[in-house]
């Protein structure tokens, strides 16, 4: 007979909704192969029966039950209301009570930083959405952030990577209840991947450059992404913008966050992302349509950069569809 486990989603206002309702279709997935597995309840610090989201859809939840129950998991969600319910001291309170009573306590993409408010990630890895980890670590200097995994486990406290992490953190809580198959079968359901290729890095590192300020870098930027296959040496990218060539370096990178050589290799990587995942046969190919030298140059940077070869993640793809 299946062990009934019973999981409290902890939403408060402005909450993400894929952190709330992500894990919540995946503990449900799991309840239609072993009926019975999981009772969830979402709850929150409201006396209205419900909280709107940052995308304005109001869900349903209960009050926080006071004392917190015994119970097996307690998942927290993120969003920008969970970074703001910091100052929120009784939720940070309950957040701790109620974590004593829990077999394990989780959070989804920002809200680690509640259960670091809470202490709970004190001398403890953790991560968080890749745009806050920096923050996080900042504000909690005795978190151990890491900022490229999808999740992260330390002990009995489980922290994930932003939004659509919270399925893969849901997954592996899932596969360490009910084993791999089981897990593996409500990822089939879902149509996602079980274990998905890489860290967050994949996702943040195209969106970590900004716009120059000056309208020539500007321009050259938007020209780099339309040219990819040609030669986008320094000495190239300083004639085009009508610069020196230390003078071109020392101004993109202030202005960019970025080398010019780190911000192409990052444009090309997500273009041989685009090229694999549609299933491109050939690496060979995949390399010189992305302006790589070569394949072992792609390899080699696909590798440092997204965590996996390009061959794998080309495979997961095929395997998905």
């Amino acid at each position: 007979m299946t062990r009934t486990r019973h999981i409290l989603v902890v939403a408060v206002d402005g909450c993400q909704s894929l952190d709330v309702l992500g894990p919540v279709e995946v503990f449900d997935h799991a309840g239609r192969e072993r009926p019975g597995a999981y009772h969830v309840e979402l709850v929150g610090p409201t006396d209205t029966g419900a909280v709107t989201t940052s995308s304005g859809v109001r869900l349903g939840v209960a009050p926080l039950p006071a004392p917190p129950a015994r119970l097996d998991t307690l998942v927290v969600a993120g969003g920008e209301g969970a970074r703001a319910a910091v100052e929120n001291p009784a939720l940070v309170d309950w957040i701790a009570r109620a974590s004593r009573r829990a077999r394990r306590t989780a959070s989804i993409c920002t809200g680690a930083y509640l259960l670091a408010a809470s202490g709970l990630l004190d001398d403890r890895r953790a991560t968080t959405h890749w745009e806050f980890c920096d923050g996080l670590a900042e504000s909690f200097a005795k978190v151990r952030v890491e900022s490229d995994p999808l999740y992260v486990r330390d002990g009995d406290v489980w922290t994930s990577a932003g939004v659509t992490a919270g399925v893969d953190l849901a997954l592996g809580l899932v596969e360490d209840d009910l084993g791999p198959e089981v897990a593996l079968a409500v990822a089939r359901q879902l149509v996602v991947f079980f274990k998905r290729p890489g860290g967050q890095s994949q996702f943040s590192s195209a969106l970590s450059a900004q716009q120059a300020a000056r309208p020539a870098l500007r321009e050259l930027q938007a020209w780099i992404a339309g040219h990819l296959d040609v030669d986008l040496s320094i000495p190239v990218l300083a004639d085009r913008a009508g610069m020196s060539e230390r003078s071109f370096a020392r101004a993109f990178r202030r202005e960019v966050g970025q080398t010019p050589a780190a911000y192409v290799e990052t444009l090309r990587i997500e273009r041989a992302r685009d090229l694999l995942e549609d299933g491109a046969p050939s690496l060979e190919g995949v390399a010189q349509m992305a302006g790589f030298a070569s394949a072992e140059v792609l390899r080699r940077a696909f590798h440092r950069r997204v965590g996996v070869s390009p061959a794998d993640y080309r495979a997961r793809f095929r395997r998905a569809a």
